[in-house]
């Protein structure tokens, strides 16, 4: 009895396992679905357990001294300037033009040159840097005129130095070392950027003609 008993069990063990594989072909092997940004538990260096000479060494840190004396660095501030008043400022005026301002220079029908010379009543020098007029070639065919206008031989072409072909970038930080410049722009972060760096005036398109901003007085025309 116990034998015929064994041999039934060995008989539906091996119809089961059978059974599962013909299921397993059939149907494939299940994958198993990993839990989705599961990172890998990773010891801390600062654990006890670790050597140590593998373990992180903990930083002391220093109490400061009241009584020493701490050290500063002050920016410089420009000789040129007496308090808001830029003395390096005068004709002939040399604007930094900006890549919106000629695109809306063109669609007001104004003559760059003239247009500025009647805002401010002296000689204009219209200066474009390698970053506006490369700004102005990516801009495609659609702006084949500003770039015509740009390489006008009334402009001045100034050299970029600097890492980036970034526009207004380049303009602050031309503005920031010299300030010897006018900055044409109708660009609104352009100009909130510029109004930080003291004794240097803006000049913008309205009402069909040019204005200015923080210009001195008894320097050209006055702000409309």
């Amino acid at each position: 009895m116990c034998s015929a008993s064994r041999d039934n069990d060995v008989e539906s063990l091996t119809h089961t396992r059978a059974v599962s594989r013909a299921f397993s072909a059939v149907m494939g092997k299940q994958k198993k679905q990993r839990k989705y940004a599961t990172m890998k538990r990773m010891i801390s260096l600062k654990d006890a357990r670790l050597k140590e000479k593998d373990r992180a060494k903990t930083q002391k840190t220093k109490k400061e001294d009241p009584s020493a004396i701490k050290e500063r660095e002050v920016a410089k501030y420009p000789s040129c300037l007496f308090f808001q008043y830029n003395t390096q400022l005068g004709p002939p005026y040399y604007i930094l033009v900006d890549t919106n301002f000629i695109n809306f220079s063109i669609k007001a029908k104004l003559d760059m040159v003239q247009a500025m010379m009647d805002c401010l009543y002296a000689k204009c020098v219209p200066c474009i840097t390698d970053c506006v007029m490369a700004e102005l070639e990516k801009l495609g065919m659609k702006f084949r005129v500003a770039l015509r206008i740009a390489k006008d031989p009334r402009f001045e072409r100034l050299p970029c130095s600097h890492k980036g072909t970034y526009a207004d970038d380049c303009l602050v930080q031309r503005v920031t070392q010299h300030k010897c410049y006018i900055v044409a722009t109708v660009d609104r972060d352009l100009k909130r950027r510029i109004r930080k760096i003291p004794g240097v005036p803006i000049m913008y398109l309205s009402n069909h003609r040019y204005n200015i901003e923080r210009m001195p007085d008894d320097y050209g025309a006055p702000r409309l």
